[in-house]
């Protein structure tokens, strides 16, 4: 499912100016790395800015102390049971999501839900929202680590290998620094585009990744040790992209009839062995365009396709661009590299609470005034 981040300029204007107001839910054994990566970017962008256009509280179960992952204690803000007007809540998971999660998570994560909050998530922090039934049939992306666990324990949730998803009210990022770029594509969206390229300048960030991009899951994870030589095909096909092995020889290396294997992979990878061989080819191939100097005629040559029109032609209809607008970041007739989301750009009611503690997002604004950054990006709201 492909979607683009709206362009409608009436839902990048903040209620009467407010900054948007985040509750990140951090449980036992969080990624640390992931909930910095969520943050960081609505920091820089309240510095860029010269106002608070973002406002964030850590969160836990009651309010105590949690230990990430890495075996730092973090102390929240708040309770989640504090009367707090959020209008984005995201969980932060990490090691060991399934022991992480208590029934008053759920009960609260639903009760947000009723409330029409944007739901979201970073790392393994997708299984709190999948075991509250908040992600049925909606694309969501997970650390790869958890892939098949919970597909297997969500059947209806629409599991994707992308770094992360935005579809509606949802948005769910994987592991590391992937929350970064969930971020920054939202931010693009909701101030623009020139903001999110500072906010990447200040990092050191080179390429913002859209949801496009996926996460390089070992197949092991996804299949276990079941079937064994459908992963020693792939592991053939893998080290065989300049020159493509054809599916007899395939078969027979692994001693199976060529019936056999496109059973296996229409099983089990749900298409046949010679798209997925294609999509090996061309997922190289983007990894190339992106990161080498290499032309086209070469990255064509080394993918194992006999002509450069046949490789344009099946870059174009498997990623939708042609391989020359990839490289240039072109992603629409009208020249923007667009990313995606549908629906999801949509701002909530709500007055702030009398009652709410001063928020972290105010003190480090505070603090980044006396930077030279501070209001250095125009914003056209």
């Amino acid at each position: 499912m492909t979607s683009n981040l709206a362009k409608d300029p009436a839902a990048n204007t903040n209620r009467a100016g407010e900054p948007q107001t985040l509750g990140f839910l951090l449980l036992d054994n969080f990624t640390l790395i992931s909930l910095a990566s969520a943050i960081e970017p609505l920091r820089m962008a309240n510095q860029l800015a010269g106002r608070e256009l973002y406002r964030w509280f850590t969160l836990t179960q009651d309010g105590l102390p949690v230990r990430a992952s890495d075996g730092l204690q973090v102390t929240p803000d708040a309770s989640m049971q504090t009367p707090l007007s959020l209008e984005w809540v995201v969980v932060c998971g990490g090691v060991g999501p399934q022991h992480s999660v208590t029934r008053d998570h759920i009960r609260w994560l639903q009760s947000q839900s009723r409330q029409l909050k944007r739901l979201g998530s970073v790392c393994t922090g997708s299984w709190a929202l999948g075991q509250a039934g908040l992600l049925d049939h909606y694309e969501t992306s997970v650390h790869w680590e958890c892939l098949a666990s919970m597909q297997e324990a969500f059947p209806n949730v629409i599991l994707t290998p992308h770094l992360f998803s935005i579809d509606r009210d949802r948005f769910t990022a994987s592991g590391g620094t992937a929350p970064l770029d969930m971020m920054l594509n939202l931010i693009a969206h909701d101030h623009g585009r020139e903001l999110s390229a500072g906010i990447s300048e200040m990092f050191i960030y080179e390429r913002v990744r859209n949801e496009q991009d996926q996460q390089r899951v070992p197949l092991k994870h996804v299949l276990g040790t079941t079937q064994p030589k459908l992963l020693e095909i792939v592991a053939l096909m893998e080290s065989n992209l300049e020159e493509p092995i054809e599916l007899d020889e395939l078969a027979s290396y692994v001693n199976v009839s060529r019936r056999q294997l496109e059973r296996l992979f229409q099983r089990y990878l749900l298409c046949s062995p010679s798209r997925y061989y294609l999509k090996l080819r061309l997922v190289r191939a983007r990894q190339l365009l992106k990161q080498t100097p290499l032309s086209i005629i070469e990255i064509a040559s080394v993918c194992g396709f006999v002509s450069t029109p046949h490789f344009s032609k099946c870059y174009r209809e498997y990623f939708g661009v042609p391989p020359r607008n990839e490289r240039l970041g072109v992603h629409d007739r009208q020249g923007n590299n667009q990313t995606k989301s549908p629906s999801l750009i949509k701002r909530w009611g709500g007055e702030p609470y009398k009652s709410e503690p001063l928020s972290s997002a105010q003190q480090a604004l505070a603090y980044a005034q006396g930077e030279p950054t501070f209001a250095s990006v125009p914003l056209l709201n």
